[in-house]
């Protein structure tokens, strides 16, 4: 009996595979289709998170999003220090606001 996936797996995946008596099939991707493959993934990992709540999917979130960073050439740190400037500058989540609207006032 077989199991078609045709998706992005960690890195050892096939090792457990193997341990648990199957043989994988499995072939290495291009950058470009693993760029692809990490986006589709990060969506998924999203999905799963919004599911289920559960913090372990925030962490497969992370793991992806260190991934893409990687395969855009970029150190997971830079991301993470973009981050904490984006934060300096506009701010976290923390205060639970939420924009309504705006309204500019009328020049004389």
């Amino acid at each position: 009996m077989s199991q078609t996936f045709n998706k992005l797996v960690r890195d050892k995946i096939p090792e457990i595979i193997i341990s648990n008596g199957e043989q994988p099939v499995t072939r290495i991707l291009s950058d470009e289709e693993h760029l692809a493959m990490l986006n589709k993934k990060l969506l998924e990992e999203v999905n799963e998170y919004l599911e289920s709540g559960d913090p372990e999917e925030l962490a497969d979130i992370l793991e992806v999003v260190r991934g893409i960073s990687k395969a855009k050439g970029l150190k997971f740190d830079e991301i993470l220090n973009i981050m904490d400037i984006k934060h300096t500058k506009r701010g976290g989540f923390d205060n639970k606001v939420f924009l309504i609207e705006t309204t500019k006032e009328k020049s004389l």
